[in-house]
């Protein structure tokens, strides 16, 4: 297939800035992927679509404020970091801009001096080894949490004034460069009522990297090279999965983040699953057997994207398409502060 197959026009006033409020106030587009029929709903009615004996799979990563602004120690010039990567204890991959200046030995001072890096080495592609430096009696985790800002999405131009707002309910695992954002529908309140009809809960680890903004660049989608994320299948979780799967219930993905998860261990295992770690570069696309999925809540994707391509797989293509057409149509909210889907 073409990445020109997964082009839709989209008006620029309904790629969403800010979340809604309350959480689960966002709308639900509910799309039956046997039939393509689609109906029109809240977040919270989600509970209603749920049966018991259901597991839903949330990914529990915590997005890391990983983005910080400082200066050169020695001229004061402005600089902008993000984090990437962590290689050792306070040895980090970074995106540093402006690039030019940052060499190797150059000083950068953050929050006053609370965070000091040292460049290291410039990297093939640009980006750079930084080794930084706080107080002892700290972690990094805690400084960041301090000075740091929300690596928004680029798409999203309007300033966050809760931190927490680009969390979900349950992140817990910190590690992300962005948020597994269908999971930020769910308030505490929701969750204990799924869980009070019968649906049960369970946790994966998958962090997000910056890979899933890359653009798909080659015409044909089978030459994309997808990028490389660190995820974790809890043993408890596995024996969820495999519980779930014996009694014939669903198990549904939070997010395209556990689907990749939940995808990459079903790929590499035979049932009954067992817990796992490692990295996966797993590209789902039509065509693809599903393993563990039987069902997906998700928010709306960028054209183009491998996550529009992952939707299409499980709902199939005309379906997928025509879903978003009419979500576009009637006017709802895009990207990662947008609103939902939930795919049956």
């Amino acid at each position: 297939m073409k990445k020109s197959d997964f082009w839709f026009d989209l008006p620029e006033n309904q790629i969403a800035q800010t979340p809604v409020e309350p959480r689960d106030h966002s709308r639900l587009l509910r799309l039956d992927k046997s039939s393509g029929e689609v109906s029109h709903h809240h977040f919270y009615d989600i509970v209603d679509m749920l049966r018991p004996g259901d597991l839903l799979v949330v990914n529990d990563s915590r997005v890391l404020p990983a983005r910080l602004y400082g200066c050169k120690k020695d001229t004061g010039a402005n600089v902008e970091l993000l984090l990437l990567e962590q290689k050792e204890q306070d040895l980090w991959e970074t995106l540093v801009k402006p690039g030019k200046k940052c060499r190797p030995g150059a000083v950068l001072s953050f929050g006053n001096g609370l965070l000091e890096g040292t460049i290291e080495e410039t990297l093939e592609g640009g980006n750079r080894l930084i080794r930084f430096s706080h107080d002892p009696e700290k972690t990094i985790y805690e400084i960041l949490e301090e000075i740091g800002q929300m690596p928004l999405p680029p798409y999203i131009t309007a300033k966050l004034e809760d931190k927490e707002r680009y969390q979900t309910v349950y992140s817990n695992e910190l590690g992300s460069a962005a948020a597994p954002t269908a999971g930020l529908h769910f308030t505490k309140e929701l969750m204990q009522r799924i869980e009070e009809k019968g649906v049960k809960i369970a946790k994966v680890t998958l962090h997000v990297g910056l890979g899933t903004f890359r653009p798909v660049k080659e015409d044909e989608i089978t030459d994309h090279k997808m990028h490389s994320e660190h995820y974790h299948l809890p043993a408890e979780t596995a024996a969820l999965i495999n519980e779930t799967k014996a009694n014939g219930g669903r198990v549904i993905a939070v997010g395209t983040t556990s689907c990749r998860t939940l995808e990459t261990c079903g790929q590499l295992q035979e049932y009954p699953l067992q817990e796992a770690d490692g990295w996966t570069q797993i590209f789902i696309y039509p065509g693809y057997k599903f393993h563990v999925l039987d069902a997906l809540i998700t928010n709306f994707h960028l054209p183009e994207s491998t996550l529009i391509m992952l939707v299409s797989a499980l709902a199939g293509y005309d379906n997928t398409m025509a879903a978003y057409k009419v979500a576009v149509d009637e006017k709802y909210r895009f990207f990662s502060f947008g609103d939902a889907m939930f795919i049956e």
